[in-house]
Parts: C-alpha cells; structure tokens; sequence
C-alpha cells in the first residue's frame, strides 16, 4: 500500500505529463465569451452609440404616408424623383435623403383682397378657393414650386386674374354681378391657376363688401328699381285688362247683332212654344197666357183678342 509521499509523486508526475501535453483548440462559443469578457466596456459603448443613433435618425429612415397623402423622394446625390409619387404606406429610405409629403385631398383656402374699380373706389371680395395638387404631377411641382404652391401660384394667380377682370367695371356693376361679370371672372382664374399642376374646382364669392354710404345708395337704387318695375308691371296689367274688356263689349256686341238678324217670327214663336211646353210639364202651380203677341190699346173691351189678331187664353194648371 503507497504511502502519502507516493501519492504527491504521482500527482506532480501527471501534472508534468499533462503540462507537456498539446492544448485543445477552443470553440467558437468559447472565442466569443473571451472576446466579449476581454471587450466588455468597448461593446456596450459601441451599442448605445448605435442605439442612439438609431433613435435619432429613426424618423428619417422610417417614413409613414397617412391616408390622403403622397409622397415625393428627393435623394442627396441625385436631385428630386419626379418619375415615382409615393402613396400611403411604411417606407425605409437612406437617411441621407429625405420625404416630402402633400396632401392630395380636396382642400378650401380662405382668403380676402381688395379690387380697385374703374372710378377708383376699393370693393374687398372674400373667396373660398377649392382646389387638389395633380397627383401625377406631383414630383413636378415639387421640384418647379415646393410645398408653399397655395400662397406661390394659386393665391397671386387668383388675385391677378380677379383684379384684371372686375377693374374695369364700377362698383355697382360688381355688387349687381351685371351680365355675370363675375362669373366671367371666375373662369378666367380657373383657367390661369390650371396651367400650374395644380387643380382648382372651385371659386366661391363668399362675400362682397362695399364702404357703406355707397352700399347703402346703391341698396336705395335698386329697391327704386324694383319698386318702378312693379308699377310698371301693374299699368301692363291694368292695361291689359282693359283691353280684354274692349274685344269681349265688342264681340257681345257683334253676337247681339248676329243673333237679331236670325230671330225672326216664327223663330220666337216655336221658342215660345216650347218654353211654355216646359211649364206646362213642371209639378208647380202656373196661369199660362197663350196668344201670338200683346194687344193694342183698348183690344181687351172686343173680346180679348191679342197683337196679332189670335185671342189670348189664360190657363190655370194645378197640379
């Protein structure tokens, strides 16, 4: 049986053998867990600084279009994409470039200016204009006007074409809209705003506004206006009128004549007889006076006899 001391020899005789022995190459598991223990502070450094980079460059690799809008890419190195509108939807782009979006709804701009008349007086117009980018044309605008194209090309335009129009008339003619001058006008702006890859629906004049002693006297003129027309309109009538009296005295009086040519003798006394024919025959109690006509003067004392020489018979009919 070995004692103590052989048992420390053969130990330390394995040791040695064991050093002398070849390593064994390490996995690469095992090479990661010493690099990442050897580089622990270097590694969580370099991720905050990726992290927060990340986050602060998110929004500008990210990009979400909402609904109702499109979007237009301008790269760093190559200029605006006016080929490619991009619709509603997640992006990711370069953060070296950038998305501009417009809204492609129909929209309304609010907006008032003054028009000077051809006698110099001041009429301020308010206006609401409708209008919608040209989706297709989208890249177009943007590289040609940029986002600010209400105020740039639809507003001025607007303004231009308004002022060019209704300057040549007075104020009245504008607050009447005489010969739809206005309307005139209108179209004209619609047509000049279209030229510029943008749509306009629409101009509405939402109000006119004139200094106040001349909106009042034109309000008392045209209330005249209306106030003669009326009078007019009751002496056409009153006129009229008398005038349908005229031709219906005329033709009653054209019927009498016609009517007393035909009613000859014979005539009146079939039409007396069936007249009496009528009475004759109704449930009431009557006296009938028969006879051709009235008698002359003092015939009643010779018998009765009638105008025409035949006796009158007096009939009473009881039912």
């Amino acid at each position: 049986m070995a004692g103590p001391k052989e048992w420390f020899d053969d130990d330390t005789s394995s040791a040695q053998v064991d050093a002398s022995a070849p390593e064994a190459p390490l996995t690469p598991r095992q090479r990661l867990a010493d690099w990442l223990h050897e580089n622990t502070p270097a590694f969580i450094v370099t991720n905050l600084l990726l992290l927060l980079l990340i986050v602060f460059l998110w929004s500008r690799i990210v990009v979400v279009i909402p609904p109702g809008h499109n979007g237009v890419l301008f790269r760093l190195f190559s200029g605006t994409q006016v080929d490619h509108v991009y619709t509603e939807g997640v992006y990711l782009i370069s953060p070296f470039n950038t998305m501009h979006q417009y809204e492609t709804r129909k929209q309304i701009k609010l907006h008032e200016f003054d028009v000077l008349t051809s006698k110099g007086l001041s009429v301020k117009l308010s206006l609401a204009i409708r209008y919608q980018p040209e989706v297709e044309m989208l890249g177009v605008l943007h590289q040609r006007i940029g986002p600010d194209y209400v105020m740039r090309v639809i507003v001025p335009q607007v303004e231009s074409v308004m002022r060019k129009q209704l300057g040549q008339y007075v104020a009245e003619d504008i607050y009447t809209n005489k010969d739809g001058l206005l309307t005139r006008a209108i179209l004209a702006a619609l047509d000049e705003v279209g030229r510029n890859f943008v749509q306009v629906d629409d101009i509405i004049i939402r109000s006119i506004q004139l200094p106040d002693k001349l909106k009042t006297a034109i309000e008392d003129k045209l209330t005249q206006e209306e106030m003669l027309k009326s009078y007019e309109f009751r002496m056409e009538t009153a006129r009229k009128e008398a005038d349908r009296l005229i031709v219906e005295a005329e033709g009653r009086k054209k019927h009498n004549a016609i009517l007393a040519e035909s009613l000859t003798d014979r005539v009146l006394q079939h039409e007396q007889i069936g007249a009496m024919r009528d009475i004759a025959t109704s449930p009431n109690a009557k006296t009938l006076i028969m006879g051709g006509g009235m008698s002359p003067p003092g015939a009643g004392a010779q018998g009765g006899a009638t105008g025409d020489g035949k006796p009158a018979v007096l009939l009473n009919v009881t039912p």
